[in-house]
């Protein structure tokens, strides 16, 4: 399939999938930007999602934006690697059809995603996929971040503080935990993994 266009080099080694996952504010976003922005072989993973789009956002380059009938069809043809419904009755999932698109272009995926999420994008590759959990310096320094983001009613607040604490305990599923206490080393770290892994 890949020899129909001739202008892909494609790489098999990069038929893999990098998984970023963490609580909310753990930076695992900041993560994944620095490393679409200094690494050519990655390209990101695109989720789809049933909330409303936002004014600076764009469909197909920040989510998939899709109606919740469209959302269940896909659902129910299971063209999701993972999904799950979230506070205030929106889902978020992952279609396959993104990391067919990505490894078409010859480039391995990289997804910021939960941590349940990320947990069955790994189990549905296996060695393919390294999963890292970005682990904040405690929780009174996550919760400090989503204040300082000011994004945040109390309410949903203290809801991410609580999913927090609950996706901490699975740091031990992944293969790495990168701690984000100083972000500048965190970030060293993470191109060094992704570096290691894309190169084996």
């Amino acid at each position: 399939m890949h020899s129909e266009n001739p202008n892909l080099t494609f790489d098999p080694k990069l038929n893999k999938v990098v998984i970023f996952c963490a609580p909310s504010g753990s930076g695992k976003t900041t993560i994944v930007k620095h490393l679409l922005s200094i690494d050519s072989r990655i390209a990101f993973s695109v989720s789809a999602c049933t909330r409303k789009k936002r004014a600076n956002e764009e469909n197909g380059k920040d989510y998939y934006f899709l109606t919740h009938v469209a959302f269940k069809n896909l659902i129910a043809s299971e063209a999701f690697l993972e999904y799950e419904e979230v506070y205030g009755g929106n889902f978020y999932g992952t279609l396959k059809s993104e990391v067919d698109r990505i490894w078409e272009l010859g480039k391995a995926v990289i997804f910021d995603v939960d941590v349940e999420g990320g947990l069955n994008i790994k189990k549905h590759f296996g060695d393919k996929a390294l999963a890292v959990f970005v682990k904040p310096p405690g929780v009174e320094a996550l919760e400090q971040r989503l204040r300082y983001r000011s994004t945040e009613t109390e309410e949903t607040l203290r809801i991410r503080v609580n999913k927090a604490v609950q996706e901490l305990q699975y740091e031990d599923k992944f293969e790495y935990v990168l701690l984000n206490e100083d972000l500048d080393e965190a970030l060293v770290v993470a191109e060094n993994l992704i570096t290691e892994f894309l190169t084996k």
